[in-house]
């Protein structure tokens, strides 16, 4: 059995916790996208932990933990990852990389730094950990392979290749210093001495294990809103956030994929830039900010603040539709409770008409939120496990949510700890 838990919106939505408690059942859980440039924050029962590139299942020891070939694979800051869990009491978890994984060089993050520097205000909110440069040299096939790694001859005559092509950027676009194609050796040779124990095909491991029965959990990063097909373009990520591309991301088929676990949040927020139609601003984006999350909307990544906003029933009805979303994860409910009415977004107001559905990114710049307002229930609800027993004006909100997006919302976070969820029998199943 193949379960995805991915993001329905921005990214940001509380995947880490939900996969950490789904990998209680799962044999193995792989990341199938993205690189270290967005973080899922877990806590459990070692602590609070942000993590970048290892899958958020690391904390058991059943579990198998991939890294696979759709993965922009930086080997310094999985190989820290790894060292900081490990320090901090975390049995050394069983990791296998993906042999046809592509490496995230430093270059990438020059790069990344660079062209957001010379963009200046139209920049694209980059976390400048070298993501957008990296793809593109996969796509022009010019990146490094992890298999390319253990081949002397072709990496010694590929990084004279690629240092050659970049240095005529550097030198009249950016007017930078030059890449020595002997030191990008020696930066290459150095990721192969980390990375060796952990090679494997992984796609022919995953297709024995499923020829043996085990349960596999696909890990996503960021959200539906940030796929670059079907996101907010071009304020998107640079690989495919969506459930689809689990299967190649990680090597399976996809008639596999049985589950497809889709976060929302019972708000919104935003990592990065890029239109956001339900944000709210000044005080009442600060006080919202403070309360979220665990320890607030900061990045698990950046630091930064994030921005938040109103739950957004026309971006989540999208964003579910895009995943093929079986079952929804509602999480940080808790977060609420201060609240007198909530609004919620129903609707875009679009040159003068009422849209619920979500339209490309030129017509997004010009929609204003239609907000209903929802009465509050102002209470603390951590520590309750019953749905029945959560107070009505938010089973109210939970059930007003579900309908506009019109999937079953099957699993309610009520706080950070894995051990906070209700689960529920949804009337859309």
């Amino acid at each position: 059995m193949v379960k995805a838990v991915v993001g329905a919106n921005w990214g940001d939505e509380g995947k880490g916790k939900i996969t950490d408690m789904l990998a209680k059942e799962a044999d193995i859980i792989v990341r199938f996208q993205g690189g270290a440039n967005a973080g899922h924050t877990i806590v459990n029962d070692y602590g609070k932990f942000a993590l970048h590139t290892l899958p958020s299942g690391v904390f058991y020891g059943h579990t198998t933990s991939i890294i696979g070939n759709g993965v922009a694979l930086d080997i310094p800051v999985l190989f820290n990852e790894i060292k900081s869990i490990v320090d901090k009491g975390v049995p050394e978890p069983k990791i296998l990389v993906s042999d046809r994984a592509q490496i995230v060089m430093s270059y990438h993050k020059n790069f990344d730094a660079y062209e957001e520097e010379r963009l200046g205000g139209k920049s694209f909110g980059s976390t400048k950990s070298g993501i957008a440069p990296f793809y593109s040299d996969k796509y022009a096939k010019i990146g490094f392979q992890v298999s390319e790694l253990f081949d002397d001859e072709l990496l010694r005559e590929k990084a004279a290749r690629v240092a050659e092509q970049k240095n005529v950027l550097l030198e009249h676009l950016y007017h930078k210093p030059l890449i020595d194609p002997d030191e990008l050796y020696k930066e290459l040779v150095s990721y192969r001495e980390m990375v060796a124990p952990y090679v494997c095909d992984v796609s022919l491991y995953l297709h024995n294990a499923l020829k043996e029965g085990k349960n596999i959990l696909l890990e996503g990063q960021l959200g539906s809103l940030k796929d670059p097909d079907h996101g907010i373009y071009p304020m998107v990520t640079s690989s495919s956030t969506l459930a689809g591309y689990g299967a190649i991301g990680a090597g399976i088929p996809p008639y596999e994929i049985g589950q497809i676990v889709t976060v929302c949040k019972a708000y919104s927020s935003a990592v990065g830039a890029g239109e956001f139609v339900s944000e709210i601003f000044g005080d009442e984006a600060e006080e919202l900010r403070h309360r979220g999350g665990d320890g607030g909307e900061y990045g698990a990544t950046t630091g930064r603040p994030r921005r938040v906003g109103w739950f957004d029933c026309v971006a989540s009805k999208y964003g579910c539709r895009m995943q093929g979303t079986t079952d929804v994860a509602f999480t940080v409910l808790d977060v609420l409770g201060y609240l007198d009415e909530i609004p919620v977004c129903i609707g875009y107001e679009i040159d003068g008409e009422i849209t619920t559905e979500f339209p490309v990114t030129s017509l997004l710049k010009k929609a204003k939120p239609v907000l209903k307002k929802l009465p509050g229930w102002k209470s603390n609800i951590r520590g309750i496990r019953k749905y029945e027993e959560l107070p009505e004006n938010c089973r109210n909100y939970i059930e007003f949510i579900e309908k506009e997006v019109g999937y079953p919302f099957t699993m309610i976070s009520n706080g950070p700890g894995r051990d906070d969820i209700i689960y529920r029998e949804s009337a859309l199943k």
